[in-house]
């Protein structure tokens, strides 16, 4: 079930074709994609078909900006056949990144907080994964500004689009655990 999600700045959405511009506006910078574990992209037509082949799972979705519905980013919930990290129907992987610009605002950690509650409220989640390249300082801290803890680390992990390997590490959320966070936040 794929559906529109709102925040206070944000609207999450699913990706469609007229998004490649922006897409390729933030995935061609070298700072955005290498250290996700992808290649910039070259042009809008590689773009184009990221969108069509890659951002076409059902819970992946464009990050926009409330104010113009722009493309900005993406998140996505990858269900066990889209992810390496489980094989369980009530378990998930969250994936994220966010154009350059927009960096340091606090907007990925406001998506990967309403796709929590979505995953957990909506999706029948009991577990979700997700995991950060060595490296990545703001994805590890987006990871623990919304409540996942350490689970291992996998060293000279294949990073297959970039033809390397890397450490990563993969962290868990349960939704005991963010249930017993949004009490706090009450």
């Amino acid at each position: 079930m794929n559906l529109n999600l709102v925040t206070e700045r944000l609207l999450l959405r699913r990706w469609n074709e007229k998004d490649a511009e922006d897409l390729f506006r933030y995935a061609s910078d070298s700072d955005v994609g290498p250290i996700a574990g992808w290649p910039v992209h070259q042009n809008i037509q590689e773009s184009r078909e990221v969108i069509k082949n890659v951002f076409n799972g059902p819970e992946a979705y464009a990050v926009c900006l409330k104010k113009d519905g722009k493309a900005i980013g993406a998140i996505e919930l990858m269900f066990k056949d889209r992810t390496n990290l489980t094989e369980q129907d009530d378990e998930c992987e969250l994936g994220y990144w966010l154009g350059k610009p927009f960096w340091g605002n606090g907007l990925i950690p406001e998506a990967v907080e309403k796709i929590l509650q979505y995953a957990f409220e909506n999706c029948g989640m009991n577990k979700v994964w997700c995991g950060y390249y060595e490296g990545n300082l703001k994805s590890k801290r987006v990871q623990e500004k919304c409540g996942f803890k350490p689970h291992k680390i996998i060293k000279d992990s294949p990073v297959p689009l970039l033809n390397e390997k890397r450490t990563v590490y993969v962290n868990e959320l349960s939704k005991e655990d963010w249930e017993a966070r949004q009490v706090f936040k009450i």
